[in-house]
């Protein structure tokens, strides 16, 4: 699940990424990687333990779409079902994640 919040006049919105808990194996470490961390393991943003997902935000330019997904620590990638829509990766029969981020607000 996606969660946004448009922050006043910074033409920024914080996205919250929520991966359920039984969606990943006990113990593995997440993180969120795309095209706004260069699709980079080391550049992901860590998700954490809460009650009922791991979660993690980041701040993303209002007016654009990024691509994402989800990677585990042990290689493994998994889609979010919630996602704003699909685009095909570079790889045949993947497809990559989209959270569209409106500009002005959302509104």
């Amino acid at each position: 699940m996606i969660k946004k919040k448009y922050l006043k006049n910074k033409g920024l919105c914080k996205v919250t990424f929520s991966l359920p808990l039984e969606a990943v194996q006990k113990g593995q470490e997440i993180r969120v990687v795309g095209d706004f961390n260069d699709w980079n393991w080391e550049n992901g943003l860590k998700m954490k333990a809460a009650k009922t997902a791991y979660q993690a935000s980041v701040d993303l330019e209002a007016g654009k779409e990024y691509e994402f997904r989800y990677q585990m620590g042990d290689g493994q990638w998994a889609n979010d079902p919630e996602a704003d829509g699909y685009a095909p990766s570079p790889y045949e029969g993947v497809h990559n994640c989209v959270v569209s981020v409106e500009a002005g607000g959302g509104k």
